[in-house]
């Protein structure tokens, strides 16, 4: 199987791929009869987001002989178009498998998204869906200005477009509690006014783009807008746009096209799922410079002003550079001795990259998986959170082999190509960007001062003393809903439950008198941590049941664990329960929290050991336990 999948990989884009298509797919359905965890494995590695339609309708015919094989659907997805979405609809599913996802889809009828979703009696009411997306394009638009509408008037359309759009998301919400994505429009590639439609008040274009601004800025956290304008924009309209094909079989753009809408749609579920990667970690030597420094010297490496590949590595550092300002976190895993890597960032005029940018710097002579695996404990990652950019073949074949986890995107021979070999698998996709992740990469080298600190301390007590922690206590609320979403999404290891509210759920049950909600912030005299702990509990009888508990893994062993039970039984007193209740649910990444309702001092009250368990803690025998932890007020 791996001579096929090696095959199929140098046929790319040649005229041997047809061939190399038929025979690895032929032995991926030969093994899925004997062996289907492995051909579902290999399968997921096949899925990437530069498959062509043919690779993509292919590899999906062979996920649907696997469903039956696979997990039960963790996630149901509706479809509502207005425009023919089966096969849009069967490789959203096929990349949503490639992230760990099964979902079960329902499909609507086509163009009757309205009616599904304010029909009580619909399938859709039925279906009970956990995202509803709407699949909509510039068709789907209601009036469109005329020629002679005057500024105000095209204002006032917008206006009542994004009031009826928001109408719809809001019903969606209020009777099946669902999160809704849904498209922007697309203009068509011909303008009319040609080169004066921008700038016309009724054109065309100008009104669809100041549209979709209105719906960006309308839509409440419950709704995400994809962006199918940026897709059709990055295709070229009148190849994205052949209406050939809508005229015949209603499909949204032209097939060739497909795959990427289906990977861009996709995306975006995964990331509200927390499927979505952390970390970019780095090669230096032909990566982010050209040369290699060990032999060419700092003076010798390509990068700068005044040499066309220079520049092309200095634009791929700019990137990388921004992808570290919204709060991807940077490593370098590099083939060198440390000090000769270290130079160029420290002294080289033309870096854009500087040591402080990056949270894990690893340059030896180990190999490369070995060296992954180091900086994922480093940073208290999981490995399949990292995606590694290396411009070797043979590094990026054997980083696939030995630590299958990480992403790593082929790169082509001129790195003017990088930054799209990158972008367009959409690892980092986000569905909200907030303060915590534009302080994310110097609250991790923070953290590594910390365990540098731990390492030099008298004692665990003396360190903690020495950190003088200060914790504050939250409730959920719309100024910390999208950092509490973000966590409940991609909290996996210190996670009771590992249960994935969706920023409407969450919001629902902090307004609620039957449910209680807490966030922890924590800072210390190393820097803000940020919020790093969320607990849900609901109100049963006299208990507090615990439906969430989980924590930033960076803050382990700190007493985080201890002073939150504090909290609890105190906030749980003022209500007049008599017991916490405490849920643990394993699963393959949260073993880390088998024992924490133990060592919180619960007693398990049901339950077999490495099972789901329940664990009580009454009020009447929970004395405060000491921790090196003060907290403090909203305002300090």
């Amino acid at each position: 199987m791996d001579d096929l999948v090696s095959q199929f990989r140098a046929a790319a884009n040649t005229n041997e791929q047809p061939k190399a298509l038929r025979a690895l797919v032929a032995g991926l359905k030969s093994i899925a009869k004997t062996d289907p965890a492995q051909a579902a494995l290999t399968l997921r590695r096949l899925i990437t987001a530069d498959l062509d339609y043919s690779a993509a309708d292919a590899f999906s015919r062979v996920h649907q002989l696997l469903k039956p094989s696979l997990p039960a659907p963790s996630k149901k997805l509706a479809i509502l178009g207005s425009f023919t979405t089966h096969q849009l609809a069967a490789l959203i599913e096929l990349y949503l498998f490639a992230t760990g996802i099964n979902v079960a889809v329902y499909e609507s009828d086509y163009g009757v998204l309205q009616q599904e979703i304010l029909d009580p009696s619909s399938g859709l009411h039925a279906f009970k869906p956990d995202v509803v997306y709407l699949a909509t394009n510039r068709r789907t638009l209601g009036r469109r200005p005329a020629g002679n509408e005057s500024a105000n008037d095209v204002n006032e359309l917008v206006a009542q477009e994004t009031a009826a759009w928001s109408s719809l998301w809001k019903a969606a919400h209020d009777q099946l509690g669902c999160q809704v994505v849904q498209n922007n429009f697309d203009p068509p590639p011909w303008r009319v006014m040609h080169n004066h439609e921008m700038r016309h008040p009724a054109g065309l274009a100008r009104f669809i783009s100041k549209l979709n601004h209105a719906m960006q800025d309308a839509a409440p956290s419950y709704v995400t807008i994809h962006d199918v304008d940026h897709l059709a924009a990055s295709a070229g309209r009148w190849a994205w746009g052949d209406d050939r094909f809508f005229y015949h079989a209603k499909l949204p753009c032209a097939p060739e096209f497909l795959a990427g809408y289906a990977h861009s749609v996709a995306s975006i579920i995964a990331a509200q799922a927390g499927a979505s990667k952390k970390c970019l970690v780095l090669d230096l030597d032909n990566t982010l410079w050209g040369g290699v420094i060990g032999d060419d010297g700092i003076g010798g490496i390509r990068l700068g002003q005044g040499d066309a590949e220079g520049e092309a590595f200095q634009a791929f550092q700019h990137y990388c550079n921004d992808l570290a300002r919204r709060g991807v976190i940077l490593a370098v895993c590099s083939k060198n001795t440390e000090a000769v890597a270290r130079e160029a960032f420290e002294k080289h005029p033309e870096m854009v990259l500087r040591i402080e940018d990056i949270a894990a710097f690893v340059a030896n002579w180990d190999d490369k998986a070995r060296n992954l695996r180091l900086i994922a404990r480093t940073l208290e990652i999981g490995l399949d959170s990292l995606v590694f950019v290396d411009d070797n073949p043979v590094e990026r074949a054997l980083v696939r082999q030995l630590a299958p986890e990480v992403a790593v995107p082929e790169l082509p021979e001129d790195p003017a190509g990088y930054i799209q070999a990158i972008d367009r698998h959409a690892y980092f996709q986000t569905v909200s960007v907030g303060a915590e992740d534009l302080q994310r990469t110097e609250m991790y080298r923070a953290n590594a001062k910390r365990q540098q600190a731990e390492v030099s301390s008298g004692g665990v007590e003396d360190f903690l003393r020495s950190l003088d922690m200060r914790a504050r206590i939250d409730p959920i609320n719309s100024a910390n809903l999208e950092r509490v979403a973000q966590l409940v999404a991609r909290s996996n290891q210190f996670n009771l439950t590992t249960r994935r509210h969706s920023a409407a759920a969450l919001m629902k049950m902090a307004g609620s008198p039957d449910y209680l909600t807490l966030t922890v912030s924590l800072a210390d005299r190393f820097g803000d941590n940020g919020l790093i702990s969320v607990v849900i509990g609901r109100v049963e009888a006299d208990e507090l049941v615990i439906d969430t508990w989980l924590m930033s893994c960076r803050v382990l062993k700190r007493g985080v664990e201890s002073f939150v039970r504090n909290v609890l039984c105190r906030m749980a007193r003022q209500r007049g329960l008599t017991a916490l209740r405490g849920e643990y649910i394993p699963t393959p990444k949260n073993a880390l929290v088998i024992e924490h309702y133990a060592n919180l001092g619960f007693a398990k009250i049901s339950g077999e050991v490495g099972q789901q368990s329940w664990w009580q803690l009454p009020l009447s025998a929970a004395a405060e336990w000491p921790t090196f932890i003060q907290e403090r007020t909203a305002h300090e």
